[in-house]
């Protein structure tokens, strides 16, 4: 029992990143857009949120404080980011993938830069820990208590709230059907009064914030605080849009999708402390290229199936009907 809430434990720091930019990726993609550049969002996000606690860590302020401010800086971060994005592939109606492609190949350039400049280091390096040991009162609850309420960070809380709200917000609510008719059939959106361009510029910029908090969520949860220009964020973002894709652009779907890669993940670095595994004698760095084999896998057998909105990455002509 103790290596499943040791798994499940570390499982969720890492599922929660993934699912934030993932959701994000959905929304960017439900609206038209192909977001090739959640990579580099979630590495500005992760960047600036930690600037920010590199900032404010001698306050004496509380932790948990911090991250909540934290988290609303990547998130404004994200936003900004992402709407370099929104004017070239909307407005300018450029290529989306190059454009992705493009912003994702500036970030890490530009945080190594700033952080050679500024801290003579590869990136920023910040003392605070966000830590819980224990949740009052839940984390005495048998059996749930110890996995979800014991060892956990604050960033998993707030990953299921974001999760049930984008939900809600996707499915329930006036602007979601809008969005998703703006990803299946614009020029019929266009037609009963919805402004498409707006619409997608929505779906952008919602996948900027997700993908910015889902960036400082992974520095804190994954990398201590820390954000680092040479590894940035692991490709993390690149494999949200698998998770993506395997989830087929539902939420529902993509949770599980998320969890099943950050599963993957923490066994690997975890073999030590599963006797079988253990004794097999494999190299670690074997178990450490599941996550990314099982994603080549996974859309090997699941791509035939796949059903992307249909106006997806096809820039909107008014003019066209």
């Amino acid at each position: 029992m103790d290596t499943l809430y040791y798994l499940v434990q570390n499982m969720l720091p890492v599922g929660i990143p993934l699912l934030l930019v993932a959701l994000g990726g959905m929304y960017s993609e439900r609206s038209g857009v192909i977001n090739i550049a959640l990579e580099g969002i979630m590495l500005f996000g992760a960047f600036f949120g930690a600037l920010f606690v590199f900032a404010v860590q001698k306050s004496g302020m509380n932790p948990q404080t911090i991250l909540l401010l934290g988290m609303v800086v990547a998130a404004v971060s994200g936003l900004m980011y992402s709407l370099l994005l929104s004017f070239a592939a909307v407005s300018m109606k450029a290529n989306q993938t190059i454009t992705g492609t493009s912003l994702n190949m500036l970030i890490p350039a530009a945080i190594l830069l700033f952080a050679k400049m500024f801290f003579n280091s590869d990136g920023i390096t910040t003392s605070m820990n966000f830590y819980i040991q224990k949740v009052p009162v839940l984390g005495d609850i048998p059996v749930i208590g110890r996995l979800f309420f014991q060892k956990t960070y604050l960033t998993i809380y707030i990953g299921f709230i974001i999760m049930a709200v984008v939900t809600v917000v996707f499915y329930k609510t006036r602007f979601g059907l809008r969005l998703r008719a703006c990803g299946e059939h614009p020029q019929a959106a266009d037609s009963v009064g919805i402004n498409v361009y707006f619409m997608r510029y929505a779906g952008v910029s919602i996948s900027g914030i997700l993908a910015g908090i889902g960036g400082f969520f992974y520095s804190v949860g994954v990398m201590d605080g820390n954000v680092n220009g040479h590894t940035g964020v692991a490709g993390f973002g690149f494999l949200a849009l698998a998770v993506m894709i395997f989830g087929q652009w539902r939420p529902g779907r993509i949770l599980f999708a998320a969890m099943f890669f950050a599963f993957l993940r923490t066994l690997a670095y975890s073999v030590a402390l599963i006797p079988f595994l253990n004794n097999l004698g494999i190299n670690q760095t074997y178990y450490k290229m599941l996550p990314y084999v099982a994603t080549m896998v996974v859309l090997a057998f699941t791509s035939k199936k796949s059903r992307a909105p249909k106006a997806e990455g096809i820039p909107y002509d008014k003019s066209l009907r």
